[in-house]
């Protein structure tokens, strides 16, 4: 490959994982508002469903035009275990972040959602051996310093709001889950996410079921489903491909973005006004994800 071919495949990418940005910003706000009509499980499981049976959709659409196209899964042996985890894991992050949700406002719940790039990061680190630059590090102290100035409630008592450590929680469970999924991206992409999505999806199901959190609003089931497609499937799609080349923790820096579009979409929808705290993490954030973005850039 030339250098050339490389750098190609380098802006493709980076291309790929805004795109996974962008789709997955509508999440929280839109989340927020279905949480109204249907518990934090539930839409957990949807979501998932959404993303899971849409791209299966999609498959079966390609494989009718273009059955040439498309091998049969090919997933190694020594690659079960990864799965073994990456569902388990994807179960527990959307339904700790649904909970979150109903515990904190939308906005402050899409800027903590940054503090994935740290959690992808450490993991991609310690336990994945990726290599993490000085501009990647500074970047992710940033992001670590607003995302606790974000959770915590009472500075003089050093108080962490519940809702904003359910967050983090998703974020933690999400950042491993990174580095899982950046392991299983050398198979067909859209297979990895088809498994996920109807695993995670049928396992939060479950959960749903168990807790009798199960909806039955025929209107908001199909727009939980329609968000799971959009926010989940086709975001993690462009995630994964993204993964390929750029690595988990420079794919997490550059959906950073997400948060801040995220973000402005609650404020906007709900008009919630920014607090003095929520404006100064903010900045914060900005100057961490900027950073994030030059890393790959140079």
């Amino acid at each position: 490959m030339t250098l050339g071919d490389e750098s190609m495949r380098n802006r493709k990418a980076v291309i790929y994982a805004v795109m996974a940005a962008l789709l997955y910003a509508i999440s929280a706000p839109i989340s927020k508002i279905l949480l109204d009509e249907i518990q934090p499980t539930m839409l957990a499981a949807l979501l998932y469903l959404g993303a899971g049976i849409g791209l299966w959709i999609v498959q079966w659409i390609q494989a009718r035009v273009d059955p040439a196209r498309l091998s049969p899964p090919r997933i190694a042996k020594e690659q079960s275990p990864y799965i073994f985890w990456m569902i388990p894991l994807d179960v527990l992050a959307p339904i700790l972040l649904m909970f979150g949700l109903t515990m904190t406002s939308a906005a402050n719940a899409s800027l903590l959602n940054n503090f994935e790039i740290v959690t992808t990061a450490m993991f991609a680190l310690f336990f994945f051996k990726e290599k993490i630059s000085k501009k990647l590090w500074l970047a992710i102290s940033l992001v670590t310093v607003s995302s606790l100035i974000l959770s915590i409630e009472d500075l003089s008592s050093l108080s962490f709001t519940l809702g904003s450590i359910f967050v983090l929680m998703a974020c933690l469970c999400w950042g491993l889950e990174n580095n899982i999924t950046r392991v299983l991206s050398i198979n067909r992409p859209i297979q990895i996410v088809i498994i996920k999505g109807l695993g995670s999806g049928f396992g939060s199901l479950l959960i749903a079921m168990f807790l009798n959190d199960v909806t039955l609003n025929p209107t908001y089931l199909v727009l939980a489903l329609i968000l799971g497609f959009f926010a989940y499937g086709l975001s993690i799609l462009f995630y994964v491909l993204a993964q390929r080349d750029l690595g988990a923790a420079t794919t997490s820096a550059f959906y950073a973005f997400a948060p801040f579009m995220g973000a402005a979409l609650s404020l906007m929808i709900f008009r919630e006004p920014p607090s003095v705290k929520f404006i100064f993490a903010l900045s914060i954030m900005m100057v961490g994800a900027y950073f994030a973005y030059q890393d790959k850039k140079n």
